[in-house]
């Protein structure tokens, strides 16, 4: 196992242990995603998340510096209000506008990195990385080591209309968390769909050539 992410794990379970958290991070869907009949909560959606923010910061990814595993961004990782000014003053970030900030997240979704928030229950956001599977500490621990308790989905998941589905398998690439492939059948290959591993993330809905992608809120009734 990797030292530094087995440092992690320990410090994670014991963190839990305490009940000092019951996640350590939880995934925050790309706002374009929503639909209008959505209610969602502030927290949830990072461009809202910036817009209620006092004081927007840009640092670099700790985790994707660490690792290079990858070429995505390196600018990422948003630090708010009072943490974000402390960062900037140690010159560990840069405070930006919110347009700035704004065009980083589109820049952000183009990569197709998630949003991930530090989770604290009933506190404000002050910190959100965009994460890639290969390098982010939380989604190695999940994929690589199967610590799924340690991230929380987001609350919503992301549901398609299959009748209307063109299955040119965009949505899979771009899904990090392996909900959606594609099956080979006698007439032609099919989208297969699991809920279970859906994040609910949002990459797939703003990609989709069709536009039949769409986050609803998670339930019974949410999947295909």
């Amino acid at each position: 196992m990797d030292d530094y992410l087995e440092k992690m794990i320990t410090r994670y379970d014991d963190w839990i242990a305490q009940k000092k958290i019951t996640h350590s991070s939880r995934v925050i869907p790309v706002n374009e995603s929503l639909t209008p009949e959505n209610v969602v909560l502030p927290t949830q959606q990072a461009q809202d998340i910036l817009k209620q923010a006092r004081v927007i910061t840009l640092a670099n990814c700790d985790c994707r510096q660490r690792y290079h595993h990858c070429d995505k961004p390196l600018e990422v990782c948003f630090i708010l209000n009072d943490v974000g000014e402390k960062r900037a003053a140690q010159g560990r970030s840069r405070v930006i506008s919110l347009d700035t900030a704004l065009e980083t997240l589109a820049l952000i979704n183009d990569a197709g990195l998630v949003h991930m928030s530090l989770y604290q229950p009933n506190h404000e956001v002050f910190a959100f990385c965009s994460c890639c599977e290969c390098c982010c500490h939380d989604l190695q621990l999940v994929f690589k080591y199967g610590r799924h308790y340690l991230t929380q989905k987001s609350g919503y998941i992301a549901r398609h209309d299959a009748s209307d589905c063109t299955q040119c398998g965009i949505c899979i690439d771009r899904c990090p968390f392996d909900a959606r492939r594609l099956e080979a059948r006698p007439d032609s290959d099919v989208l297969i769909y699991d809920p279970d591993r859906c994040y609910g993330c949002g990459l797939c809905v703003s990609t989709c050539p069709e536009q039949i992608i769409e986050m609803v809120k998670e339930g019974p009734d949410s999947s295909v």
